[in-house]
């Protein structure tokens, strides 16, 4: 098992090291003004993974495993990293009305992120189109965990959870706080943590009778995924200073930043 011991360690660092440059660059162009520049410079983040998605797919090999997964966390980055910079996000920009409850509160809420949950539907898509077939499934397996998690973390922020890390939201998504909600959890909190369980039950139990090493490493690279996603959504129940993981790394936030041009 010291395949999947080094995946597990390789997806902790790569998804450690993926977000803080994720949110290094967004700060850097929170300072600078430059967003849709940042994001536009990101590109070769995006053709890179998709690449590598396509080159991984006939790929029955470990450096084909690794691949398709850093291929994943490549398109993936790049979505958020449009997101963050506030470059697709959706078509409602302004802070909820006060007393909005209900359906209207709900709709308002989607329509601020409804172009970037479109980007990441549609890539969903595109992997299940492309992989169909395919001998290597390892890239369609980690943008799908990304996936399910971030759904899930979405509507517990909106619904209602005790603790939420305000400290990096960038400035451009600055009216994303008006939708959370702080307080006790609700029925999306048990369900996100009963499926997010089941698919590292999943992923574990194949790990555990997996005979070779390209599926050692898989399901090891796969398991310890769903176990991160799954940490995230206890640390907004479990007051943990997660923030300082990547705090030391970031420039201090400029206090008037240039609009973009």
């Amino acid at each position: 098992m010291t395949g999947a011991l080094i995946a597990g360690v390789a997806a902790i660092f790569l998804w450690w090291f993926s977000t803080g440059v994720i949110l290094l660059a967004v700060r850097r162009a929170d300072r600078s003004g430059r967003h849709l520049a940042t994001v536009v410079l990101g590109l070769p983040l995006l053709l890179g993974g998709g690449w590598a998605v396509l080159v991984s797919l006939q790929m029955e090999t470990l450096g084909g495993v690794y691949l398709g997964f850093l291929g994943a966390l490549a398109v993936w980055g790049w979505i958020e990293l449009a997101f963050l910079a506030g470059v697709i996000t959706g078509p409602m920009r302004q802070d909820c009305l006060p007393g909005l409850s209900g359906k209207p509160r709900f709709f308002r809420a989607f329509a601020t992120v409804a172009h970037h949950e479109l980007l990441l539907t549609l890539g969903l898509l595109l992997l299940v189109l492309v992989s169909a077939g395919a001998e290597n499934q390892m890239a369609l397996a980690t943008y799908l965990i990304l996936y399910v998690a971030r759904i899930f973390a979405k509507l517990n922020l909106f619904f209602g959870v005790p603790r939420i890390n305000l400290e990096f939201i960038p400035r451009r998504l600055i009216h994303l706080k008006s939708y959370f909600r702080r307080g006790p959890v609700t029925l999306a909190f048990p369900a996100a943590i009963t499926v997010l369980t089941a698919l590292i039950a999943v992923c574990a139990e194949r790990l555990w009778f997996a005979t070779s090493e390209m599926t050692i490493v898989g399901y090891g690279l796969l398991t310890t995924l769903a176990a991160l996603a799954l940490l995230e959504h206890w640390l907004m129940v479990i007051p943990l200073p997660d923030a300082k993981l990547w705090r030391w790394m970031l420039p201090a936030p400029k206090t008037m930043p240039k609009e973009e041009r």
